[in-house]
């Protein structure tokens, strides 16, 4: 019953955020959160560094992904200390590709993308979990753990990737097509849930001059098919179904990736199909081949069911605390600092007040 309730407190918290989401992300004056002055351009004005909502969101997704992966792993008993090594180790390989894949990519060096740091993270998860179990020394459960070390960050990356999408919808990139260029159906069964952006220097206003034009909801879609996969994840995990919440969670995700794809309007990169939906295809095969070994290597040690209370407490400690926030701040003042959006400012005394 714990667990169920578990993720249904989750899931009506996503619900609430989702709805608010969905309206007030769409306003302009929910791209930028603050403004730096930097230089001085004349007497009075400076040029400001914008900060972005999307690195504040980024950065709430990749705490709230982090957290899922602590709870999941702690109920199953590995140590705090393990994942906090492992989880920084990946993301100082995921988060940098993001923005390398991108440029490599898109040849945009302003942009970043979530699809190529997950390509990354995939094939360096297996290596970096066998890495650390040689690190922390022999243990006699930690191989018979392996189904549920991969599919914990599996699961984690569906709800992340969910929530981060909310950070698309600040900044208007990774938009959907004109409801225009759609088919009478996709029109009819979307039109009374269509974007429509406002400001000029969202992405889809100077990349593509589609603000102000119903698009397709791709990010809220995104948000909540991957959410939903996630929850799914993590009661199948919390049930001991390590493998198939891994396939759940990172198959059914990328896969949707793959289709999503089909109607969104954003640069991808050349070709018919993009270089991100190969990665998605290519991150199927292997997972799929990760899932199917595992199973064989550890039936004959099963562990025993997850303790989500043992999870949970897992987080009340020093080290995870300060650990979420270093991820969370870290994650912001990456992704937070926008390259492609400027501002002007000037200052001056209310003398009246004086």
């Amino acid at each position: 019953m714990i667990n169920i309730t578990f993720v249904a407190v989750i899931a009506i918290f996503l619900g609430l955020l989702f709805r608010w989401s969905f309206n007030a992300l769409l306003r302009e004056e929910w791209q930028v959160i603050a403004s730096i002055p930097m230089s001085k351009e004349g007497p009075n004005t400076w040029q400001g560094l914008n900060i972005t909502s999307y690195g504040l969101i980024l950065g709430g997704a990749t705490v709230a992904g982090v957290m899922v992966i602590l709870i999941l792993l702690g109920a199953v008993g590995v140590p705090a200390q393990m994942t906090i090594l492992a989880i920084g180790s990946l993301l100082m390989v995921c988060i940098p590709a993001a923005k390398i894949m991108a440029v490599l990519v898109e040849k945009k060096p302003g942009t970043f993308t979530v699809a190529g740091a997950v390509f990354v993270g995939v094939f360096a998860a297996p290596p970096l979990v066998w890495g650390l179990g040689k690190v922390f020394g022999p243990s006699p459960d930690l191989g018979v753990r392996l189904p549920a070390i991969l599919a914990a960050p599996a699961v984690a990356y569906a709800m992340g990737e969910g929530i981060g999408r909310l950070a698309c919808i600040s900044f208007g990139c990774c938009y959907g097509k004109p409801l225009s260029e759609c088919s009478v159906l996709t029109r009819k069964l979307l039109g009374s849930w269509a974007f429509v952006f406002s400001g000029k220097t969202k992405k889809i206003a100077y990349e593509r001059g589609l603000d102000g034009v119903a698009v397709v909801p791709i990010q809220a879609m995104t948000a909540v098919a991957n959410t939903s996969v996630g929850l799914v994840g993590v009661l199948l995990f919390l049930n001991s179904y390590y493998s198939t919440a891994l396939i759940l969670s990172l198959v059914v995700a990328q896969l949707w990736r793959v289709w999503s794809e089909t109607l969104r309007a954003d640069y991808r990169g050349e070709g018919r199909i993009s270089a991100y939906q190969i990665m998605a295809i290519i991150s199927i095969l292997f997972v799929m081949g990760v899932a199917y070994i595992l199973p064989a290597a550890t039936a004959s040690q099963p562990l025993p069911p997850p303790d989500l209370t043992a999870g949970l407490v897992s987080l009340w400690s020093p080290e995870v605390i300060l650990f979420l926030q270093a991820v969370g701040m870290a994650t912001f003042l990456f992704y937070g600092r926008s390259t492609v959006t400027g501002s002007t400012m000037s200052f001056h005394v209310f003398k009246q007040r004086i």
